[in-house]
């Protein structure tokens, strides 16, 4: 089984940053692929950046600019920098993690949800 658990969200000014964690725990090999998604109230899921194993990164359109994703393969933690801070970043981040464990037979790859963490931005 593996865990995922976000932290560092909270109640910002608008202009603020945060930088979110997300840890994951276990019994897995390792974690590849790692992505940031929000869901702002009323509005769908979206996809905030990703990163690769080996660092490689991509973001959203949304995020061009003040958001870093960044990962601690050591640690198997994953962070999310966002810096000037809008109300429209108003919402529940959620890290998703890409992990390989071994069934006992076989190697397996699944994607691992956290509950998210609540970012309010005040205007």
């Amino acid at each position: 089984q593996v865990q995922v658990v976000e932290s560092g969200g909270g109640l910002v000014q608008a202009g603020g940053s945060l930088r979110l964690s997300c840890k994951a725990s276990g019994n897995f090999f390792s974690v590849a692929d790692v992505a940031w998604y929000r869901r702002a109230p009323g509005k769908e899921r979206e996809l905030i950046a990703s990163i690769t194993s080996d660092g490689n990164t991509n973001y959203g359109d949304s995020a061009k600019g003040r958001f870093t994703i960044s990962r601690d393969n050591t640690k198997n933690t994953f962070y999310l920098q966002i810096n000037s801070l809008k109300p429209e970043d108003t919402a529940v981040y959620y890290c998703a993690a890409d992990a390989q464990t071994w069934s006992g037979s076989r190697w397996l790859r699944g994607t691992y949800w956290g509950q998210g963490t609540q970012v309010t931005v005040s205007s």
